[in-house]
Parts: C-alpha cells; structure tokens; sequence
C-alpha cells in the first residue's frame, strides 16, 4: 500500500519521496529534524497511536537560537513583576508547597501543524501532522499566582517570557500575552509535571505555561518571567508576527490577502488519519482498520465521519470514549475495500455546534489548518 496527504485544495497529488531526515537528541527518541537552531523536532505519526504522546516522542518547537540547555533548581525563580501589589520570585519548591496543586490533559499543537499541506505553498516550517501531541500536565493555575501576588484590579494583559534569548541584540524577544479575564480561566496552569515526570529541557523544564485550547505559540517554555499590565500588550510576536485573517476559519487567498488581522488563538478543528501507515499492505476483501484522531478548542466532537470515495458518500466512524475537554479524540472505522485499485480517503469532523470542517482553506503563514485531510491509499 502506497499512503500521502493531500491538500484538498484542487492540486493533484504528488507522493514525496525524500526520505525525512530522523535524529535523536537528550531525553528524547528518534524524531524528525525540522531545524537544529533552534530544534524543532517532529513526532513521528505511528507515535500517535497512543492517546497520551510520550515525553520522548513529544514535539519539539523553539523561536530563539539561545536556549537553556542546564539549569540550576536550586537557584531558579519565576518572577512575578508590573501591576502587582508584592513582586513575587517563586522557586520551585515555593510552587510546589505554597499551592494548590491541578492538572489537565490538553493538546498541545503548533499553530503551523500541517503547514506543507497549504497550497500554494508558505513559508515557514514544513511540518506535516506531527507538531502536537497530548499530555497531562500537572502545575499550579496561574490565576492562583496572580491572586498571590495582588494582581492589580484595573490589569488588562498579561505577558509570558522564557529563559530562551535572542541571538542578535536587535531581535525582539520571544513574548507572549494573554487578557487578564483570560488568564485568571480556572484551566490554565503553570505546568513543572508532564506525564508524571518533570518536563524534558527541550520542552521547556522547569515550568511551561499551559493555555488548553489555544496554539502552542501561548505554551512559553522554560517560563521565567510573569509581567501584569494595565495597557495592552503590543509586543512583537503579538502585534506583527502570528497574526491571522479576522473573518472566522483563518481563511484569505493569494491574490486577496485579507487587510484585517488578529493574533492567532483558539485552535480550529481538525481530523486527520493515523492508520493505514505507510506501506502497510492493504488487500482486496479483507478488513482493515481506519483511525485517526480529531480535536477543537475544548468545543465537544459531535462526530467524525470518513469518506472511501472522495468525498461523494460519508460514513459516520466510532468515537472512543472523550479523555477530556481539551484533548484530542479518537477514531475508528472498520474498512473492507472491495476491489484493487487507488482509493481517495477523506476524513472530517464536526462539533456539537454543527460546524464541519471546510474544503478548502489558504492563509499567507500557513496557520490553523482546518481543511478536510485527504489520502490516496492503493488496495492490491
């Protein structure tokens, strides 16, 4: 069985042959090399069989060259400053004694997941399925450390900073920022435990800002600093970089780019496959498994349904049981093809609200696909 995505964007199918390049680096296994600086690594999609992604196998995604490779617990601190009543420097001890301990599961995902699926093409990282993976993560609710530190009452943003750094003086550091209204959500936490074990560095030990149902781009790694606002926040990875058509469905085309943009946020809904694998044989008559995984913002899957015929006629899969709100949730579909030849398999899903992924979609930066993924499968 031969086995690619497609666009789904009116472009013929072309199967890369170039075989992707794996490599392993410290507390992780073999993933795709995306960049090496900084490390951007993908997960491999046989990985996503399993409902939790395994710290080993757990993408990989750095803005800044200069990242933090060794760091001293003992002496660490998360800085609480700006519109607050007591500046805080939290150790991790502090945060581990002085508060209420939560966890969630939650997806965490790239804002350019699937980026080489757009066409025409964008630049960026050509990641395909594998910048995301699911995880419980177990920490402190950020609203807790800003009640501690008396959080000004007028505040209207808060922003989010890592140990990582720029390489030259002249680039703007990597921060982010959330509303304040937002930031004191029940869901949000400062994260020290991954699946059970404190984060791996490159996914940004000791502490990692958790924001469900929103792009990755907000998770800072290797938090180290917490600044509370009364003015918006006007930094540039929040006003110039990460930013998205503001119609809903993160949707422009090439030759009408939209005039109106946001920062990106919510996560869109996506359903893609993970089995049939590549090269996996596939035979006329006898069964095989169809699965796959679909996720939102936290908005309830109503269903997923798959197509064996490019879209004409549409079968509703099983749903496994929901892990949580903001996790990723899988599919299942028991496939007999009845005769050889090249099958044009679709998968789509749709919420409790009745939206349904689109057909097409196209933005400049690649961001937020939410378009009907596409594969070719040949049954022998």
């Amino acid at each position: 069985m031969s086995l690619h995505l497609l666009s789904c964007n009116d472009v013929p199918p072309t199967k890369v042959t170039e075989p992707r390049q794996t490599v392993t680096y410290p507390e992780k296994k073999e993933m795709y090399l995306m960049t090496d600086r900084p490390p951007q690594l993908e997960t491999p999609l046989k990985i996503f069989r399993q409902d939790i992604t395994p710290n080993e196998y757990f993408f990989v995604r750095w803005h800044m060259s200069q990242i933090v490779t060794r760091i001293d617990i003992d002496t660490f601190r998360l800085y609480v400053e700006g519109a607050v009543q007591k500046p805080l420097a939290l150790s991790m001890n502090d945060l581990k004694t002085k508060f209420t301990a939560d966890s969630i599961v939650a997806l965490a995902i790239c804002a350019g997941n699937s980026r080489s699926t757009f066409t025409p093409r964008v630049p960026g990282t050509q990641w395909a399925n594998g910048s995301m993976g699911n995880a419980k993560w177990k920490g402190v609710r950020l609203k807790d450390i800003l009640k501690m530190a008396g959080a000004n009452e007028k505040a209207v943003d808060v922003s989010f900073q890592g140990l990582d750094r720029p390489p030259l003086p002249s680039m703007p550091a990597f921060i982010k920022s959330l509303s304040m209204n937002h930031a004191m959500e029940d869901e949000i936490l400062v994260a020290y435990e991954m699946n059970g074990q404190p984060l791996p560095m490159l996914n940004g030990y000791p502490l990692k800002l958790i924001v469900p149902g929103w792009y990755a781009t907000y998770w800072i790694g290797a938090l180290s600093n917490i600044n509370v606002m009364v003015d918006s926040f006007h930094g540039f990875w929040m006003a110039k970089a990460y930013q998205i058509p503001k119609e809903p469905g993160i949707n422009e085309s090439p030759d009408n780019l939209a005039k109106a943009t946001v920062p990106i946020n919510k996560i869109m809904m996506h359903s893609i496959f993970v089995e049939p694998e590549v090269d996996a044989p596939l035979t006329a008559n006898k069964p095989c498994q169809v699965e796959g995984l679909a996720f939102t913002d936290g908005t309830a899957i109503k269903k997923v349904e798959i197509s064996t015929d490019d879209g004409k006629t549409w079968i509703e899969t099983k749903l496994d049981a929901e892990i949580g709100k903001y996790s990723w949730r899988r599919w299942r579909y028991n496939w007999t093809p009845t005769a050889k030849g090249t099958y044009h398999l679709k998968v789509r899903a749709t919420d409790v609200a009745g939206n349904t992924q689109p057909e097409k979609q196209w933005n400049r930066s690649g961001y937020g696909r939410g378009f009907i993924e596409c594969i070719d499968v040949t049954v022998n």
